[in-house]
This record gives C-alpha cells, structure tokens and sequence, in this order.
C-alpha cells in the first residue's frame, strides 16, 4: 500500500494545549508509510461566509485549508470541549471543508474525531458535536473511533501524552483504525 496521508486538525489554537501535544504524541506513533500532519493555518481561515466564498476570489486561507483536506487521505480531529461544544475556530473549519456543496474536499473522506478535555467525560460531548457537523458536511465519520481523556489538565500536568503508554496505546489503535478505513475505502 502507498503512504496514507492524515490531516490533523486541532481544535485548540494553544500552543501548549492538551489537545495539541495529543496531536504531536498521534503523530509519534504513526507507522512506517502513514504521513500525520497538523493543519496549521486554522485561526488564519475568515469566518465562513457565502459572499467571501466566490470562485476565484476564495480567501488564501480557505484554498489552502480546502486544498490540505483534498490531498489528504483522511482527516482525524482532535478537539476540546468548550461549553460543551466544538471550539468555533473547528466549526468554521469544517464549514469551509464541506463546500463546494456537492463537491467539497471533506465529502466521503474518512473522518474521526478524538480529544480530552478537563471536564470527567473528556470532551464526549464536543467530539459528539464535531461528528454530527462533519456527517452533515458529507465526510464518512468513523463513529467506532472513540478516544475521550478525561482531566486533561491534571493528567498532563507533569507528563506529556507520548509518555503516557496507556495513551499511546490508544492512539496506536486510533491511527491503526484510520488507516484501515482509508484502505476499505480505496478497495472500495
């Protein structure tokens, strides 16, 4: 099988933040042949809005996000929970992914959406969210991939998610199932 590409968006816009080094930690435990790379011009896109988003007069941004999630071979989210939704800066995101309607890069594309967040659920309800978003753009949401870690911010305190082997178990299998979605999908 030739390289998979995963684009890896993060909800959160810290540098530090949780969600981030969980994104670097996936990228650590990707196998030979799987590309993980963080998209990261997210706080760079405007504000979807249909006036802005006319062909040949696209912002740089939103081509450049649209043309990311076009190359890639799936797409892992990896989000906060703020007020018990999706950061807005995702949402936007995923607004620009799912147009052109009827044609946008996002459409059929394997898609999952993992987190933590520290609340005791670790986020279930934002990732629950940017899976309802992302169906209703059109991608394939991989519902069975599920990684919620709750108490992020004590968890991680003193460690990083790449020295934590319980999560790096689980981002092992998170990135092996993406994988082998990207390989149904193509036999497909």
């Amino acid at each position: 099988m030739s390289d998979t590409s995963i684009l890896v968006l993060v909800g959160s816009l810290r540098t530090g933040s949780t969600n981030r080094q969980l994104a670097e930690a996936a990228i650590g435990v990707a196998p030979e042949g799987v590309d993980l790379t963080i998209f990261e011009g997210l706080a760079d896109i405007p504000f979807y809005n249909e006036d802005i988003d006319v062909e040949g007069s696209v912002p740089a941004a939103a081509t450049t996000f649209r043309d990311a999630v076009a190359a890639a071979d799936a797409v892992l989210v990896i989000t906060p929970e703020h007020n018990g939704t999706i950061p807005a800066v995702l949402k936007n995101a995923i607004d620009w992914a799912s147009r052109p309607f009827g044609s946008s890069p996002i459409s059929g594309k394997p898609v999952a959406a993992i987190g933590s967040a520290y609340g005791q659920f670790g986020g279930v309800w934002a990732q629950d969210e940017a899976r309802k978003a992302l169906t209703i753009a059109g991608a394939s949401v991989l519902e069975e991939i599920k990684l919620a870690i709750p108490g992020s911010v004590v968890r991680f305190a003193e460690i990083h998610p790449k020295d934590d082997a319980e999560v790096v178990a689980q981002l092992e299998a998170v990135v092996r199932d993406v994988v082998a979605a990207v390989s149904v999908k193509a036999a497909a």
